[in-house]
This record gives structure tokens, sequence and C-alpha cells, in this order.
């Protein structure tokens, strides 16, 4: 028994040196890849609630996947859900409103395909600045995250799906390294 709880201390003091010198957000996204990579389900006992908890680990509940918000059965709205995300373009915020519909939102308002009318109402809601709805549907599905289902409506795919669940915020603080250049190599003239 002593052996499992030396175990466990040192996993803890491992996973706080790696966290420590990153940002919360960041901190809170690496939390919440690991617990659905290990497939572990947390949510707030009766004994403490959301509320109860510190800012970051509130986040990563507000953050969790959709299979545990919909066991936690508690819808989030539009506004906060793209707080949390951050999408920078229409396209993004598309994608988010397709999922959001399909999701998270209150189940009686639930459903898996949208259109130019969902897209105009949920960017207002979410205070999101409005495009030409008529473009907004067919551009997110030229950048590949939705399909196009027919009679003006749009589904969102598994590209769309992975955006928002695995790739959103883009701006988490961590930057990718610069991209090298190669060099093309200068055509020599043959002489003769």
């Amino acid at each position: 028994m002593a052996e499992h709880i030396d175990k466990e201390i040192e996993a803890i003091k491992v996973v706080l040196h790696a966290l420590e010198p990153l940002p919360a957000e960041v901190r809170a996204n690496v939390l919440r890849y690991v617990l659905q990579r290990l497939q572990i389900a947390i949510a707030p006992t009766t004994e403490t609630t959301a509320t109860d908890l510190p800012t970051a680990t509130a986040q990563s509940i507000a953050g969790a996947t959709t299979t545990e918000r919909e066991q936690q059965d508690q819808p989030i709205h539009i506004k906060i859900f793209k707080e949390q995300k951050k999408p920078k373009s229409a396209n993004d915020m598309a994608a988010l409103v397709a999922y959001y519909l399909a999701n998270m939102a209150p189940k009686a308002e639930r459903k898996n395909k949208i259109t130019a009318k969902d897209i105009e109402t949920y960017f207002k809601i979410a205070e999101f600045p409005l495009t030409k709805t008529q473009f907004t549907l067919s551009n997110a599905k030229a950048a590949g995250y939705l399909d196009a289902v027919g009679d003006g409506e749009y589904k969102l795919n598994a590209v769309g799906h992975n955006l928002i669940v695995h790739s959103m915020p883009r701006d988490s603080g961590v930057k990718s390294a610069p991209r090298r250049r190669i060099a093309k190599k200068a055509k020599t003239s043959k002489k003769r």
C-alpha cells in the first residue's frame, strides 16, 4: 500500500513539474487532453461545485468533452462557448455553431444540420462579427469543416469536429517552430 502511495506522489510531482512553467490556459488544455486520452471523466461531487473550484479547474469542467457534458446534462451558452474556443474566422465560427447545435445547446434546440438562418442567429447571440450569411456556410464547406446535405443545409464533418474539440483555442500561448524555407538551387548553364 505504501509503495502505491509513493508512486502516486511521484506522479503528482512529475505532473506539477511539467505544468508549472505553462500559462494557465495551456495547463487546462493539457489536462483536458490527458483526461480524454486516458478516458477519465471528472465531474464535481455533491460536496464541491464548479463555483468552489479554482478557475482553471472550473474552465476544465466547462470545456469537458461532449460525452462528459451530456452526462452532466448542463447546456452551455453559445457566447461562453465562443469565448472558450476563440474562433478566429467566420469559417471557424460556422463550425463552432454546427458543433454547438449538435452537442451543447439545450436538448430541445439540438439539431445536426444548420442553415444560413442559424448562422445569422447564433453569430448575433455570440456577438461574433456577422458576415454575408449566404457565403459563410459554403466557405466553411470549402475550408473542409462542413458537408452540404441539400436544401441549404450543412452538417459538421470529422474535420470540423476535430477543429472544435482538439484544435481550439488556437492561441494557447504555445508557438510552433518557424517553417524553414528550402532554398531553390540556382540553375547552372552547361558550357560546352
